[in-house]
C-alpha cells in the first residue's frame, strides 16, 4: 500500500494511516453492513479523497468486496476470522465487556446460555450497590420466564416450540403463563432484536437482553443487565437498549460472529 501524504506533502507514519484503515473498517458493523463510500466518509469523518484511496486498497487486498456502489467486509477475513477464533476462549471475551456494561449501567450484567428448558448463567459482573437482586455463575431459571430466556426461545432452533409445548411455570403474578402471549412476545423479540421484562421472575426485579451469535449466524447466549426494578423501571430499561446491544454486538463481533438473515 503506497504511504499517504498530508496537504503539506509529508510523509505521514505507516501507523497514521493503519489507524485511518481501522477507522474504516470499524465503520461496518452487524446493523449496517453494506456502505457507500459517502456513507463511510460521513461514519468516519475521513476526507473523501483518503477514504475513495484507501478502500480502493481495501478492496484490492480483499479487506472489502464491492458490488456495484456499497461495500462490505470482504469474504477473505472469514479466513483469517476462522484462525483467530480457533481455540478462543469465550468468557475470556465476555467478562470484560460484561464489566463495561456493568460500568455504564451500574447494575449487575450477565451471560446465560441455554440448557434444554432452563437457562444458566455462565458469567456476571456483579453490581456494586448494596441493594441487589443476587444472580451468580450457575443460577438456574426457567427458560420461559425473564428477558434473557425469551431472547433464547426467540432465536434458539426450536427452542420456542419446545417450551410452548410445555406447562409453562408461574413464579410470580407477572409470569406469563398463556401459551399465545408468550408466542406473541417471543415474535415481539426477535423483531425488536431485545427483550424486557418486568416482574416476570422475581417481583420487583427488572431485565433487559440481547442475543449474541457465532460464526455461524447461531444464537450463542444473552446478554442480560438485571437489577431491581426501583432503579429500573421500564423507562430506564428502554433507555439502555442501545447501550445493551452495542455490548452485545460487541460481543458477536470479537467472536467472529454474525447477525442471521
Amino acid at each position: 500500500m503506497p504511504e499517504e501524504r498530508d496537504s503539506g506533502g509529508a510523509t505521514q507514519r505507516p501507523l497514521l494511516v493503519l489507524g485511518k484503515i481501522a477507522e474504516i473498517l470499524n465503520a461496518f458493523t452487524l446493523s449496517r453492513p453494506e456502505l457507500t463510500l459517502r456513507e463511510i466518509q460521513q461514519i468516519t469523518g475521513l476526507p473523501q479523497s483518503t477514504v475513495q484511496r484507501l478502500v480502493t486498497n481495501l478492496v484490492g487486498h480483499g479487506f472489502l468486496d464491492r458490488a456495484e456502489d456499497r461495500f462490505r467486509i470482504g469474504v477473505r477475513m472469514a479466513y483469517w476470522g476462522a484462525a483467530a477464533g480457533k481455540d478462543l476462549d469465550v468468557l475470556g471475551v465476555v467478562n470484560p465487556v460484561l464489566k463495561d456494561l456493568r460500568d455504564i449501567t451500574g447494575e449487575t450484567a450477565c451471560f446465560f446460555r441455554a440448557e434444554g428448558t432452563h437457562r444458566v448463567c455462565v458469567a456476571v459482573a456483579e453490581t456494586r450497590h448494596a441493594l441487589r437482586r443476587e444472580v451468580s455463575v450457575g443460577s438456574i431459571a426457567p427458560i420461559t420466564v425473564g428477558s434473557a430466556g425469551r431472547v433464547l426461545l426467540a432465536w434458539g432452533p426450536g427452542s420456542a416450540e419446545r417450551a410452548l409445548a410445555e406447562e409453562l411455570p408461574q413464579l410470580t403474578e407477572s409470569t406469563v403463563t398463556d401459551r399465545d402471549e408468550l408466542a406473541r412476545l417471543i415474535k415481539k423479540t426477535a423483531a425488536d432484536g431485545y427483550a424486557i421484562t418486568v416482574g416476570e421472575r422475581v417481583d420487583g426485579a427488572s431485565g433487559l437482553a440481547a442475543p449474541v451469535f457465532d460464526a455461524n449466524a447461531e444464537l450463542l447466549g444473552a446478554v442480560m443487565v438485571h437489577g431491581p426494578t426501583l432503579r429500573m423501571p421500564y423507562e430506564q430499561c428502554e433507555a439502555w437498549i442501545d447501550v445493551l446491544i452495542e455490548h452485545a454486538e460487541r460481543i458477536t463481533r470479537a467472536l467472529g460472529g454474525r447477525l442471521p438473515r
